[in-house]
């Protein structure tokens, strides 16, 4: 069985080491880069299960190497950094990052979010291999990961296509803000609520006029009705 490859972008050399060692004792194939630069020219080359990437690093910082590398491959990826702004964590996920790790971190809770990350990745069940639904001009396609909105293909984030699978499949059941956290982001996200609902906000931002489907429900969390 092949190891997953995790890319690890960090100027810290130590970070990077302790991370690299905790990452190889369970069982992952590391490869390391010191810049935003060097984890872009890596990309171009080879591929890889996950990147771990810092934000403030010379050449090139974090958020600048994700978005050229998601020009060409969707890699998951969780930044790390020292930045826990709320405002640094949703431009994150605006785009299209996995996770958010703040510094300093603990090396076993970054090992279970990588799992966690890498296994929402890993390819759809056999029971959505040909399953495509439609909501009046909202079409799904669970096994392409393609959303069409009258038609036209949406670009939603990573994390947004789980989201709304994960609500479609659910559908008409009310799921709270720490069940979508459990199933969708795979870990205890510590209450933090305000994930789950700007998440929910730039679904429905996607979904133009279908946004409609899903459901607030006050004081509890939300579901998807698409009718019959």
């Amino acid at each position: 069985m092949e190891k997953n490859r995790i890319l690890i972008v960090d100027d810290e050399k130590n970070i990077r080491n302790v991370i690299s060692e905790y990452a190889k004792f369970d069982g992952f194939e590391t490869v390391e880069a010191a810049d935003g630069m060097e984890a872009v020219e890596l990309c171009r080359k080879e591929d890889f299960d996950l990147i771990i990437m810092d934000i403030m690093m010379p050449k090139l910082d974090g958020y600048s190497a994700v978005k050229e590398i998601r020009k060409t491959k969707q890699t998951p990826v969780i930044m790390l950094s020292a930045r826990g702004e709320e405002y640094d964590k949703l431009f994150g996920f605006e785009i299209g990052v996995d996770d958010y790790v703040t510094k300093p971190f603990s090396p076993k809770e970054l090992l279970a979010r990588i799992r966690a990350v890498i296994k929402r990745s890993a390819p759809a069940e056999p029971a959505d291999s040909k399953q495509t639904l439609t909501f009046e001009g909202l079409e799904i396609d669970m096994s392409g990961r393609v959303v069409k909105v009258d038609g036209v293909p949406a670009a939603l984030t990573p994390k947004e296509y789980d989201l709304l699978f994960y609500l479609v499949r659910n559908k008409g059941i009310a799921l709270s803000r720490e069940k979508l956290l459990e199933e969708v982001w795979g870990y205890d996200f510590y209450g933090d609520d305000r994930t789950v609902d700007t998440h929910i906000k730039m679904l429905r931002n996607s979904l133009g006029e279908y946004r409609k489907f899903i459901i607030t429900l006050r004081g509890m969390g939300y579901k998807f009705d698409g009718g019959k």
